[in-house]
């Protein structure tokens, strides 16, 4: 398992990725443990976007770049499938702008970390055998129905077989109840789809975002999976859940190399 740098002022606020990565790439996935931000931000919001005080906001962004070796660069997410390198994302960020997109990507020599906010969500942690490329992409359903995971693994630009895939913490499939629209995003194109779906009566299911990720990465010819054990509606102490909860915070899933 990949280490996390720097001090932790709560053991349980990060974890990293349980995956057999290379030595030189590094994860960094947060709770919504060790922050200071207040009900019903409590307590590491790194969201800006929320509705929490700007300035728990950035305290809170900054206990966890303590823990990064590299710079996070925070995107403004929307649901797209739109994948930017980190190092233009940083540079918006910096510049008081954060960049529009749903996924990023950074290779070997770029100081930066490829981050992605949720909270519920699907993030997707990437790399290659080598280590000379990472990427982290916002696998939301229609993210995931509109191909976010094929457009990141394409930007890349190396081979699929090479490349590891780690799904972090979401919505798990107990929890993640869809209606028709969900269904027909993802059955009507792709018949493989319907596994991921339960039927629970009245034109609803419950969908496991896991299995549908599982599945584009498959398609996309990425075939060593890792992670998608968690739930975060269920696990209340531990994670944000905008399903669960409505308003809340954020954590942030960040990837990148020595």
């Amino acid at each position: 398992m990949n280490q996390a740098l720097g001090l932790c002022q709560d053991k349980n606020a990060f974890a990293q990725a349980d995956w057999p990565a290379p030595n030189n790439v590094h994860t960094l996935i947060t709770t919504r443990l060790g922050g200071i931000s207040k009900a019903p931000f409590a307590s590491l919001n790194v969201g800006a976007h929320v509705g929490d005080h700007p300035q728990a906001v950035a305290q809170n962004r900054a206990i966890v770049q303590q823990q990064a070796a590299q710079p996070i660069a925070y995107l403004n997410q929307t649901h797209s499938v739109n994948v930017i390198a980190a190092t233009t994302a940083l540079s918006a960020l910096q510049s008081g702008q954060p960049a529009e997109a749903d996924a990023c990507y950074s290779r070997q020599g770029e100081k930066v970390a490829c981050a992605i906010m949720t909270a519920d969500c699907l993030p997707v942690l990437l790399c290659d055998r080598a280590g000379t490329t990472v990427a982290a992409a916002h696998a939301g359903w229609r993210g995931l129905a509109g191909g976010i995971l094929q457009n990141t693994i394409e930007a890349m630009r190396v081979s699929p077989l090479e490349i590891l895939a780690y799904l972090g913490p979401a919505i798990g499939p107990e929890a993640f109840e869809v209606g028709p629209d969900v269904w027909e995003a993802f059955c009507l194109h792709q018949p493989k789809a319907q596994a991921a779906f339960t039927d629970i009566g009245n034109n609803h299911y419950l969908a496991d975002i896991y299995a549908l990720a599982r599945l584009a990465l498959a398609d996309a010819g990425v075939h060593q999976v890792y992670g998608g054990t968690e739930c975060t509606v269920l696990q209340r102490e531990r994670y944000f859940s905008y399903r669960r909860d409505g308003q809340t915070g954020r954590m942030v899933s960040a990837i990148w190399l020595d």
